[in-house]
């Protein structure tokens, strides 16, 4: 069950309205205070993740949602839970009706953001499965220098986490398992490529060598 804080209040005189108009009230559900509604559980978790370096600027950032629909806006953001929480020793931050964990490593801040009624305890997950998956990626130096420039495996590992909003993946070892799939699948791919454009290369240059210098080679 959701925590109590977590349950929506009711407009004032919203039961009552609705018995004066003569229409049936709202369904009270077992456990659930009179006048409230639990909110359905939904698969769409996480709202955004980002990475910011120790002056609060942008390295890494994926959102799942419109709740910030511009970058102006998501920057703002950004800023403003940074400011929040670079200089406390929590791990955990309510700031807009939004739920968000956070961890900081030498120059970096990671953040997983929820809506206010997230259990921690899940952000919590993904945020550790994040980590502890760059940390293999950068071969356990999770910091800005070696974050920029394996930027195309964070983005793989966190594509393996989350999609769209849905947790896919908690396990940091079967994500690096994963990411380790598919760069080698693509490096082979690579390969592949390499390895049938060279004789294609080579008939093309012959085909097109005049016709001169191939009889004076033959000739000779």
């Amino acid at each position: 069950m959701q925590r109590p804080e977590a349950w929506p209040r009711p407009h004032p005189g919203e039961g009552a309205a609705a018995a004066q108009a003569g229409g049936p009230a709202p369904p009270v559900r077992a456990g659930e205070p009179a006048g409230l509604r639990l909110q359905e559980p939904s698969l769409y978790t996480i709202k955004a993740v980002f990475i910011l370096d120790n002056d609060g600027h942008r390295l890494l950032a994926k959102y799942y949602d419109d709740t910030f629909p511009s970058l102006k806006e998501q920057m703002a953001f950004e800023k403003n839970v940074f400011n929040k929480t670079s200089r406390t020793d929590s791990e955990i931050a309510f700031f807009g009706g939004m739920t968000i964990v956070y961890k900081s490593s030498i120059d970096l801040f990671l953040y997983v953001v929820g809506s206010s009624n997230e259990n921690e305890l899940m952000l919590m997950s993904v945020l550790t499965c994040l980590f502890e998956s760059l940390s293999h990626v950068l071969r356990k130096n999770v910091e800005k220098r070696w974050l920029l420039e394996n930027m195309d495996g964070a983005f793989l590992v966190l594509d393996e986490i989350v999609d769209g909003g849905v947790i896919l993946e908690s396990d940091a070892q079967q994500v690096i398992q994963k990411v380790n799939f598919r760069a080698d699948d693509s490096s082979l791919t690579e390969q592949s490529v390499a390895q049938v454009s060279l004789p294609r290369l080579i008939l093309l240059f012959w085909n097109f060598l005049p016709r001169a210098l191939t009889t004076s080679c033959c000739d000779s």
